[in-house]
Parts: structure tokens; C-alpha cells; sequence
């Protein structure tokens, strides 16, 4: 049903990468979603109110969060959809990640709220009036959040919005959360056992988690978390087809909204071309990477001799050594400088982010020693890295 929505609702949808494409799909979702859940809201605040039961209350109460959820994800899309400004030279897209907080400090709010109401409940319980009629349209709800839970699923991933996602997540957690509503209540009526209050602080601490969860996701994206395994590979896979280009290395991607990426990398290249040809050859890679995978790159360029005997013989030593205390230890942008009393070896050496300082200070102190016993001459100048 919500691909015919889509297609009948939205022009151009499978452009999914236009900014105006995925503004109506954010409309379309947040649309449905406030439809939905207030319909729900009103029902289970009525049904909780008649049956005398705090636990569909809550429930009630989790559905008008998503309410608001939902308008805040169309008012979200359309403010991250606005073009780059003086202030804002990168454009809006990162406004989409603070309404997802904004979200979670609501679901945090209610989910709080619930479970002080809940235990209110376990210490003065109330009689549950079973009404079944009311408890069949209690599990029809729950197809209607699992047909929410697809459309918001289905929708995130096409253009790959967090909001989306993340109210497919909610969704998911409110099919749960009724699902234990509807248990306490036969439970409560066939067993005689008053398990109201325990299933309504049950379905508050999933709101109060699903807060917690949208919060954290968020803040590692606004913090600045590392580029995707899969763009990675992808840019990786362009430079190392390139000729001309022998390796990369300090790989960082910033993401400035869904699918907005601007990256630099470090590459090797050989030191024996003329800047010219080198400068052409990044030009043509910085505008590939741009058109197959919508990334504004920088491409800096480190000059290393290939063809330079002692150059790659010292730069194998050391290689050797590097491996030698640690397989997952990498060495790159080495250089030496040939002296006839001294012979230096700079390089960067990429080392875990756990490693502490005293650890990389031992790491350097083994490297020197060992090439020394090898020639005296020489000193190794290392500067530590991490992974891209």
C-alpha cells in the first residue's frame, strides 16, 4: 500500500536524492504517522479510562509522543531541505539530527512521566474492568503500528533519513509495549492478579529506552562518528583503480545532513612525475568520487619514491619490525633523509585509538632500538596515526 502512496503522492519518487524528493517523503510519513497515532491516542485514552488501567493509558500516552514525532520529522525534512546560506555555507541537512533529539527528549519526558504514574499504580492498585471488545481493538492497533513500523522502515532506507528510521524503531517498540498491555489486562481478569502498574512501568522503561537509544545515535552523528564501512570501501575502491595513485591513508568524512558528505584523504604518489600531471590526475579522481558517490573530496597529495633502492629498502625493514610487534600495525608516508653520519627514517605509524601515550612512547623507543642494532646511523622520526 505505501509504495502506491508513493508513487501516486509524490512526482519524480524515485529521485530519492533530489532535497525537494525527500522532503515530500519526510511529509508523506509525518503525515500518515499523526493521522495514525492520534486516532490511537483518542481510542486507548478511552478504552484506559473505562477499564481503569494505567498500563493502556500509558500506552495512549506513548502513541501522542509519536504524534508529536511525526510533526516534528515534516517540519524537520522541510527546514534540512533549505539551500546553504552565508551562515550556513554547508547547508541545513544536520537540522534533521537536532529534531531527532528534540523527539527523544520528548519520549524521555513521557516515558519518566509514565513511570512515576506507574508505580503510584503498584502501590495503589485499582480494579481492571475487562471490557473484550475493547481489548479486540487493542490488537488491532497493533497492526496498524506494525504496518507503521514497514512504511517508516521502507521510506528510511530509500533516502536514507534518520528521522525516518528512527521512528520505524518507535513503531517497533510501541507493537511491544501493547503487546504487554494486552497481556496485563488478561492476566489481571482471568488470573485475579493485578498486574497493571508492573506492565505500565514495563512500557515506560521501553519509552524511556527508545529515548535513550534515538539520543545516542544522534549525538555520535553530531559528535562526529567514522564514515560508513561501505562508503569507505566504496572511495577506496575508485582510488586504488587510479594510476598514478599508490595508496591513501587519512581518510575523514564530515556528514552535513542524509547523504551530505565533504571528505579529504591523503594518497601516494610517485615523486618523480611533474606537478602538472599529478595535479590533472587528482582533478579527474576528486570529480569521479563526486559523480558516482555524491562526496565533495579533497585529495592531498604525499610524494614517495618508488623506485629508490635504499629509499625501499630501509622502508621494508621497518615494515618488517612494525609487524613484527603488532599484525594490525601499518606504516605509510615514508621518507628518509640520507646522511653520511646519520641516516633519518620519518613515517606516520597507524596504531589503534585505545592506545595510550605511554604505550606509543614504548612502541617508538622498540622501533629505534631495533634498527640501530641493525646500523647504528640511523633514527627513526615516527608520527602516530589512526585508522581511517
Amino acid at each position: 500500500m505505501i509504495k502506491l502512496l508513493i508513487k501516486k503522492l509524490i512526482p519524480d519518487y524515485q529521485k530519492t536524492h533530489l532535497p525537494d524528493v525527500r522532503k515530500k517523503y519526510g511529509f508523506l510519513a509525518g503525515v500518515l504517522g499523526i493521522a495514525i497515532n492520534l486516532i490511537l491516542f483518542s481510542a486507548k485514552l478511552f478504552i484506559g479510562l473505562a477499564m481503569h488501567s494505567i498500563a493502556i493509558i500509558s500506552d495512549a500516552f506513548n502513541n501522542l509522543t509519536d504524534t508529536s514525532s511525526s510533526l516534528f520529522a515534516i517540519i524537520g525534512a522541510k527546514l534540512a531541505t533549505k539551500k546553504p546560506d552565508k551562515e550556513h555555507p554547508f547547508g541545513h541537512g544536520r537540522i534533521e539530527y537536532i529534531v531527532s533529539l528534540i523527539i527523544s527528549a520528548l519520549i524521555f519526558a513521557v516515558g519518566f512521566e509514565l513511570a512515576r504514574t506507574s508505580l503510584a499504580k503498584i502501590i495503589n492498585p485499582e480494579k481492571i474492568v475487562f471490557n473484550p471488545a475493547l481489548v479486540v481493538f487493542l490488537s488491532f492497533s497493533i497492526l496498524l503500528k506494525i504496518w507503521m513500523f514497514s512504511y517508516n522502515r521502507y521510506m528510511g532506507k530509500l533516502i536514507n533519513s534518520k528521522l525516518l528510521k528512527t521512528a520505524a524503531t518507535d513503531s517497533l517498540n510501541d507493537v511491544f509495549a501493547t503487546s504487554a498491555v494486552i497481556v496485563s489486562t488478561l492476566i489481571s481478569y482471568y488470573l485475579n492478579i493485578n498486574a497493571d502498574g508492573y506492565i505500565g512501568m514495563v512500557v515506560s522503561l521501553i519509552i524511556i529506552k527508545s529515548g535513550f537509544d534515538t539520543a545516542k545515535e544522534v549525538i555520535d552523528i553530531l559528535i562526529g562518528s567514522p564514515p560508513s564501512p561501505e562508503l569507505v570501501t566504496m572511495i577506496g575502491d575508485i582510488l586504488s583503480n587510479v594510476d598514478g595513485i599508490y595508496g591513501f591513508h587519512d581518510l575523514v568524512v564530515h556528514e552535513y545532513g542524509p547523504g551530505n558528505f565533504i571528505a579529504s584523504v591523503h594518497v601516494e604518489v610517485p615523486d618523480h612525475l611533474s606537478v602538472v600531471k599529478i595535479h590533472e590526475t587528482i582533478d579527474l579522481t576528486e570529480m569521479k568520487i563526486h559523480e558516482d558517490l555524491g562526496v565533495d573530496i579533497v585529495i592531498h597529495m604525499d610524494p614517495i619514491s618508488l623506485n629508490d633502492e635504499k629509499t625501499n629498502k630501509y622502508k621494508n625493514i621497518v615494515n618488517e619490525l612494525v609487524k613484527n610487534i603488532n599484525p594490525e600495525f601499518s606504516i605509510h608516508d615514508f621518507r628518509i633523509t640520507d646522511g653520511e653520519n646519520r641516516v633519518n627514517l620519518l613515517f606516520d605509524l597507524v596504531v589503534p585509538f585505545n592506545m595510550s601515550s605511554k604505550e606509543k612512547t614504548h612502541v617508538a623507543e622498540k622501533i629505534n632500538k631495533e634498527v640501530k642494532e641493525l646500523d647504528g646511523r640511523i633514527r627513526c622520526f615516527i608520527r602516530f596515526d589512526n585508522p581511517s
